[in-house]
């Protein structure tokens, strides 16, 4: 039951012979072990896909239940054997957020816990948890994406618009959005989706405004857009923790700060509202950690 859910899991043989450490073989003996032994087929089988069957749709919500319980299991197991303590962490975060606060202090969390081995991958995008086997996920906004996972806010994060002493020097302060279109801009493009971030900030009144930037220079990577900043080539807006250390050493001044937006949430998601492992838990109280020295 276990290699027939992960296999509905994963959608392929192959995939799920790999998220489990065995075979493509192994894992099509076992579920033919079982439809043998149970008289039913599971699966409908082609050289190039796989559906469920009626029988294999109605045992599905059990298996991944059992699945669950043996998961469970075989966690309680390891923190049994291991003290809890050790094994491997997946952690997902925004690439500017894991290189401007999670990289500079992981060295020390890691010399202080040399049994816990770090995934860090670095997305933008919405991750599939589970399909991925991340523990924590950092993200940012509305947990609309996030149904049914356990989230624990961690900060609230300004987003603002500014630029380097020696440019406003040049060139002057705006004092309104409006204004920006006198001034050169450095613009973000998401790699993800190829868009260019739109800039927003808050009216007098609290309405919403939406600027769009028309940028001289556009870069898909945060800290180029941010060195290009500190080196004079314009104004841009973005999140705190990418140029926090740059405002309080006063590299960047902030512009237009009675017009910023309402504070972003920033949280640390989860897939299971089960008690998580040791390590997990050291993990997650790391990531917290992070946040209060980061923001405005």
């Amino acid at each position: 039951m276990a290699a027939f859910v992960r296999v509905v899991q994963a959608g392929s043989f192959a995939e799920a012979a790999r998220r489990a450490g065995t075979t493509t073989s192994a894992m099509s003996k076992a579920i033919l072990r079982f439809e043998r032994a149970h008289g039913v087929r599971l699966l409908h089988r082609t050289t190039h896909s796989i559906a469920l069957t009626e029988e294999g749709d109605r045992l599905m919500e059990a298996g991944r239940a059992l699945l669950e319980r043996l998961e469970g299991f075989e966690a309680a197991l390891g923190e049994i054997a291991a003290g809890g303590g050790g094994g491997r962490v997946c952690v997902t975060a925004p690439t500017s957020f894991a290189r401007a606060c999670i990289l500079p202090r992981l060295p020390a969390f890691l010399d202080k816990n040399p049994e816990i081995r770090i995934e860090l991958k670095f997305r933008n995008e919405i991750l599939d948890l589970a399909a991925e086997g991340v523990d924590i996920a950092v993200r940012s906004g509305p947990l609309d994406a996030w149904p049914g996972h356990q989230a624990q806010r961690l900060a609230s994060i300004p987003w603002i618009a500014c630029a380097s002493p020696a440019y406003l020097a040049a060139r002057g302060v705006p004092s309104a959005p409006a204004e920006l279109d006198g001034h050169d801009h450095v613009g973000f493009r998401n790699p993800a989706t190829g868009q260019l971030l739109a800039w927003r900030f808050a009216g007098p009144d609290g309405e919403s405004l939406r600027y769009a930037p028309k940028p001289k220079h556009v870069c898909d990577d945060a800290h180029a857009t941010l060195a290009l900043v500190c080196e004079g080539f314009g104004v841009s807006w973005g999140p705190a923790w990418i140029m926090g250390d740059e405002l309080a050493s006063g590299r960047l001044v902030e512009i237009l700060r009675n017009w910023r937006i309402p504070e972003e949430p920033l949280w640390m998601v989860r897939t299971s509202n089960r008690r998580p492992p040791e390590r997990t838990r050291r993990t997650m109280a790391f990531l917290a950690s992070l946040t209060w020295r980061r923001y405005l």
